[in-house]
């Protein structure tokens, strides 16, 4: 298992504890980056996709593949990324400025999801197999919820399946593409909730967070967000004022809740 160390946010200096999550390798042993105790992490504002991703070489069988680069998301909404002990291994770092960063969306090949198209368990639109969720808001044969089971997010239609799977996990169920295409992202739907995946590269806005609310308003559902780039200081306070929870999504595949609402809908799940 992974080493644990402190983090402290830059931009509201609170302290987590973080340890980097390890990536099966081929051969089948656990890989991951080594972290930097003297480090300092940066807030990331702008992202160029190059940028997120940094070549491993496996202790077990020396191959080298690329894996996320490890991001931690704060409770104030920033999106940490952690230093590493080697940053020869980074790979693609874009300078400011980068036209991938400032064109305002990943690299994607297909965002667009059709209705019956969202992946079952077990298949994701990109990547291949997914880990069997469990069914109930994930809940074992036990009755305890088991753990969410990410998958590397690589393509805008990642995002999505990430969101889709979170969400069936969470326990909603007929999760479908929404009737009403939002301004921008996917939106998803399922019976009592409607969900916006925002897979491009800029914060998602206050405009972006009313938009949302407005259209469940009139389909009479709750609603949540995901955010891939994370979300502006209005967009934050405008969602605690109208009870959407936010969710970042990192390059692990992981949502990571950015506000109370959020924290509370990942612990109870689809009945709260």
């Amino acid at each position: 298992m992974a080493e644990s160390m402190p983090v402290r946010c830059p931009a509201c200096r609170r302290e987590h504890l973080y340890a980097a999550p390890p990536y099966p390798c081929v051969c089948g042993a656990p890989v991951s980056p080594p972290l930097d105790p003297r480090g300092v992490p940066t807030t990331v504002t702008h992202r160029a996709w190059d940028d997120g991703w940094i070549t491993l070489r496996c202790g077990a069988c020396a191959r080298e593949n690329q894996w996320p680069y490890p991001e931690l998301g704060c409770t104030c909404g920033a999106v940490l990324r952690i230093a590493v002990a080697d940053a020869s291994g980074v790979t693609g770092v874009a300078a400011e400025g980068d036209a991938s960063a400032e064109s305002g969306a990943v690299p994607e090949r297909d965002v667009s999801v059709e209705p019956g198209s969202v992946p079952e368990r077990g298949a994701s639109a990109e990547t291949g197999p997914v880990p069997e969720r469990g069914v109930s808001a994930g809940a074992g044969r036990d009755g305890r919820r088991r753990a969410f089971q990410p998958i590397a997010i690589r393509t805008a239609r990642d995002a999505v399946t990430v969101a889709a799977l979170y969400l069936r996990w969470l326990g909603y169920q007929d999760i479908r593409r929404a009737d009403q295409r939002p301004p921008s992202g996917i939106g998803l739907a399922a019976r009592g909730l409607l969900a916006q995946v925002d897979p491009t590269v800029r914060p998602a806005s206050e405009r972006d967070v009313e938009c949302l609310w407005l259209t469940a308003m009139t389909e009479s559902s709750r609603c949540v967000y995901f955010s891939l780039a994370g979300y502006a200081d209005p967009a934050r306070h405008r969602a605690d004022s109208l009870g959407i929870p936010l969710f970042v999504l990192d390059l692990t595949g992981t949502p990571q809740p950015v506000n109370t609402l959020a924290d509370e809908l990942d612990a109870t799940g689809a009945q709260a």
